[in-house]
């Protein structure tokens, strides 16, 4: 490639066939996932109400590689490959001797990184005979995505929004209304879930942990219902690894030899473990030790980075399976900041257990911080990106910066998840000087994890 190339592209024969799974290579076997009224481990028979077998599956194989079907792959076609950017006017604007790429998952029709699993799943759900879906989603990304894919494969979708997002981004229901969803604001007076949290405070803004209870307590109320959820979970990871598979192939064609540093902002860790988990299967198999792979979360809800290693409900309600992951305590109710998307209190047992082992890096910004980065981003490469991705970008400038002091030509690569079209709300916040910094105090995290579950 010549030393002026921006974007390094990919034919659509060349986008990936197999989805990797971590699952494989992690350095322990992950905890198994608990019943939420037993506490013992779940079998496929536990989890039929709630998802596809095929899915079911995904969730607890071991095989390195798992097929994509070709139906999936032909919807992929509408946008992947999607591309990989240098970002040359921000390295000019750091003064910086690293080389930073990004793949830029903006280009997909709901904007995200999302329907690489939201098709998938979707699919699999169709293939089964499943009329209708029923999904929470914090930002809208996976609400849409979701709209989006069950439009495709001519299911009904009902997503419940957290509230907050749902007042702020009204522009994101309309996109998924457009797709034919149903929407409702989270909690809601659909579900004894919702009802009960308005009665406790009517005021509630609303959490991914309270979105998921209403979702999952509509899917079993429906007998022609699964449930979908956009990140967290392995086979939803799995999905996603076509974003790092591709990464991995357009670095080769750019020339470079390896990449150094890989970074993605996590909520439930969809989005970093598509982009990382294909590289850090290189580390995990000792053939490139020194990858450094960097999560990144905000420190109004620092699952990460405050939270414990330990088992808790996959949401408020006490519904969702048990799974070992670092948590702030299923009762963790969020500020309302702007990166909606990142504000769960769970976090992928994939990527829990890599941060626990030492794989993985955590770190956590303010959201002023954040947004400081992505104005940055917008000025020198154009892109108005996603509150959530703008906690990635705030990383790359951090590590891009310690390059300019050390003068190491570290190639640096991240995962820019989605646009920010319908985050201006935000950003009109914080061009204004409204945003407001939280951090969550240590003895609120404490007191959520009072009422973890008592696993033997």
């Amino acid at each position: 490639m010549d030393n002026e190339t921006v974007k390094t592209l990919l034919d659509e024969d060349e986008m990936p066939k197999r989805w990797y799974n971590i699952n494989a290579d992690l350095p322990r076997p992950l905890a198994p996932p608990l019943h939420p009224l037993t506490l013992e481990p779940v079998g496929p028979a536990d989890l039929t109400p709630l998802f596809p077998m095929e899915c079911i599956k995904q969730e607890m194989s071991a095989e390195r590689y798992i097929d994509i079907p070709d139906e999936v792959r032909e919807i992929y076609r509408l946008w992947r490959p999607t591309p990989l950017i240098r970002a040359r006017r921000l390295e000019k604007r750091l003064k910086t001797p690293a080389r930073i790429y990004y793949k830029w998952e903006g280009v997909s029709p709901a904007g995200s990184h999302k329907p690489n699993t939201a098709v998938a799943q979707t699919y699999y759900n169709m293939k089964e005979g499943i009329e209708r879906i029923a999904t929470e989603t914090g930002a809208g990304q996976w609400g849409s995505a979701l709209a989006f894919a069950t439009k495709v494969f001519g299911l009904e979708c009902m997503v419940y929004m957290v509230k907050c997002s749902y007042e702020a981004k009204p522009y994101r229901r309309v996109m998924m209304e457009t797709w034919g969803a149903k929407v409702v604001a989270s909690p809601s007076t659909l579900t004894e879930a919702g009802k009960a949290m308005l009665k406790k405070d009517p005021k509630c803004s609303g959490s991914l942990g309270l979105a998921i209870s209403e979702a999952v307590e509509d899917t079993v109320k429906h007998k022609n219902t699964h449930y979908s959820l956009g990140s967290v979970l392995n086979h939803v990871a799995l999905h996603q690894t076509v974003i790092g598979q591709e990464a991995k192939e357009q670095l080769k064609k750019a020339g470079e030899k390896k990449a150094d540093i890989i970074i993605g902002c996590v909520g439930g860790g969809s989005n970093f473990a598509g982009m990382s988990f294909p590289f850090l299967m290189d580390k995990l198999q000792g053939k490139h030790k020194d990858l450094r792979a960097i999560a990144v979360e905000p420190m109004a809800c620092p699952t990460l980075t405050k939270g414990v290693y330990a088992y808790d409900f996959g949401d408020t309600a006490k519904m969702a399976p048990v799974v070992k992951m670092h948590t702030l305590g299923h009762d963790f109710m969020p500020e309302p900041i702007h990166a909606g998307g990142l504000r769960y209190h769970g976090m992928s047992p994939q990527v829990s257990l890599l941060v626990d082992a030492g794989v993985v890096e955590a770190q956590a910004y303010h959201q002023r911080e954040v947004f400081e980065a992505a104005q940055m981003f917008a000025e020198t490469e154009g892109l108005i990106v996603a509150p959530e991705s703008a906690h990635a970008v705030k990383a790359v400038i951090e590590e891009a910066k310690a390059c300019t002091h050390s003068g190491e030509e570290k190639v640096i690569v991240f995962n820019n998840s989605g646009h920010g079209n319908f985050d201006m709300s935000a950003y009109d916040a914080y061009l204004h000087g409204k945003l407001v910094d939280y951090e969550y105090p240590a003895e609120l995290v404490k007191q959520c994890l009072k009422n973890l579950p008592k696993v033997k």
